[in-house]
């Protein structure tokens, strides 16, 4: 053997080099090819699957827990992708935003649970429409989206709105009688109507056309109806980062007072929201975008757990201050509710005795049988409960002396013309003698008058709350006026419970 020529046992580990090498050759190559595949993937040239949720993220960012349907956050996700790979192939997409006409008056008529069931065939009827390529979400309520992403023309897009339409329009069965429904949809086209950012807010447009032109059909966008769609999802938008970032958003109280004595026995948590662009935004224009958009829980939520914290904070300063927090419909059905207030209260180390919350009288009995289950687990854990604007609704009252509450407010409607119109002060006088026959308080709101306050008085109105006594204020200025330091023209007395240094620490003491 030469000199130069490899050994055998040298050739063994030239050859097991290669082996390896080829080996890592073939995991690079493979490697490789996923990452083209993803890429792909994104620009069009395939259609990936959803990934695979990690073990930490919530279904219910995935799935409508009530429907199976997808969410609105998956929905956007999928919108976002698809606009990517329509514009690689130069392609077109469709969405169609489909709101149940009718639905509401369903839903007074049978109850919740009724309702939930309704919705659940709806979304199996709409799940039953889709396509592999399209992707169906609830938007909250009785609201969908439909992505139609096959490169869609205007026609065909129409074609599935009617579709949509003649299914919804079957028959349903609702606790054992036949309902039927329609829906409104507004469509919109991409690229044709805007970028992807705008389109759920225009389609929304769309549909409110058609809501507005009778329902029941469906409308294509058009610029004329974008004057307020894309004010509202900015709202949507910026709401929803007020909420997860906790800035913006503060509670005001207005007081209420005794009247008998005049004296301040407590006061109610109150909403403002402080937008860094617009000002102050009304709680009229964005409660109904929070609830539209499903954001209503989140914010509730915010409320009880601020207005918790105020309490515990007025308890450390010797404060002892009732305060009553609102509850909206929407709220009523989250199936965690109570535990969630219970959670405030223990966090906070609030006496339950201290939180009251009020609920309208349509909520309430919207789904009496409902409400009355959460009214009792509410009653359970200690905190009291009040019926708000009563004599607007229409209380069966086998079940208001069932409901747990401790109080009834009278509606400013009727409190606005007591002194004006004998009627509204025989409905007052009869709501007030109802309230005291069941043993409950009478909180009337919307006092702005003397005489007002005469008549209420007189009538024995046990609580007045309006802006003869206060306007609704930051938590700092309710405990200079009640510590004295800082006196309006008509600042009352106030409650022994309410500011009192032992009675504070004693309940401070104990949660």
């Amino acid at each position: 053997m030469s000199p130069d020529q490899p050994s055998s046992m040298q050739w063994w580990w030239m050859l097991a080099a290669l082996v390896v090498v080829a080996v890592l050759m073939s995991i690079l190559r493979a490697w490789l090819d996923a990452r083209q595949r993803s890429a792909d993937a994104q620009q069009g040239h395939g259609r990936a699957p959803p990934p695979v949720p990690a073990p930490d993220k919530p279904t219910n960012q995935v799935l409508d827990p009530l429907t199976g349907l997808s969410t609105r956050l998956w929905l956007e996700d999928q919108l976002a992708a698809a606009v990517m790979r329509a514009e690689a192939r130069q392609r077109h997409l469709a969405l169609l935003y489909i709101d149940l006409d009718g639905f509401k008056p369903v839903n007074d008529s049978f109850g919740y649970a009724s309702g939930d069931a309704l919705l659940r065939e709806v979304g199996h009827r709409l799940a039953s429409m889709g396509r592999g390529t399209d992707t169906i979400a609830r938007m909250g309520a009785d609201e969908f989206l439909m992505l139609l992403d096959g490169d869609p023309d205007s026609a065909s897009a129409a074609l599935v709105a009617d579709r949509v339409r003649h299914k919804l329009q079957i028959p349903y069965v609702v606790a054992g009688r036949e309902v039927r429904l329609s829906c409104s949809i507004g469509i919109v086209m991409y690229p044709e109507h805007g970028p992807r950012a705008k389109l759920i807010a225009r389609a929304d447009a769309a549909m409110l056309a058609a809501k507005h032109s009778g329902g029941n059909m469906h409308c294509f966008f058009d610029a004329s109806m974008d004057h307020d769609a894309q004010g509202t999802i900015d709202l949507q938008r910026d709401l929803r980062r007020a909420i997860e970032s906790h800035t913006g958003l503060e509670l005001y109280y207005q007081p209420k007072i005794d009247g008998r004595t005049g004296d301040l026995t407590g006061a109610e948590a109150l909403l403002r929201w402080h937008h860094p662009e617009r000002g102050m935004v009304s709680p009229a224009v964005f409660i109904p975008i929070a609830e539209r958009f499903g954001l209503i829980g989140a914010l509730g939520q915010w409320v009880t757990d601020d207005a918790c914290r105020q309490v515990r904070a007025w308890l450390d300063q010797g404060l002892s201050m009732h305060v009553a927090i609102n509850l909206s419909v929407h709220q009523l059905r989250q199936s965690d509710l109570v535990e969630k207030i219970q959670e405030s209260l223990t966090r906070y180390r609030v006496p339950a005795e201290l939180i009251t919350f009020e609920v309208t009288e349509s909520a309430a009995m919207e789904d009496a049988k409902a409400s009355l289950r959460i009214f009792e687990r509410l009653s359970q854990i200690g905190v009291h409960l009040s019926i708000d604007d009563f004599g607007t609704g229409y209380s069966s009252l086998s079940y208001l002396r069932k409901l747990p509450a401790t109080q009834l407010k009278i509606d400013r409607s009727f409190v606005q013309d007591v002194d004006k119109e004998e009627d509204a002060k025989a409905i007052v006088r009869a709501v007030i003698k109802l309230a005291h026959a069941l043993g409950l308080s009478v909180v009337a709101e919307g006092v702005e008058t003397e005489a007002q306050q005469s008549i209420l008085m007189r009538q024995g109105c046990n609580e007045l709350q309006g802006f003869l006594f206060a306007k609704p204020m930051p938590a700092k200025n309710l405990f200079l006026w009640a510590s004295g330091d800082e006196l309006p023209s008509r600042r009352p007395n106030f409650h022994p419970s309410v500011f009192n240094k032992d009675d504070a620490d004693a309940s401070g003491t104990s949660s």
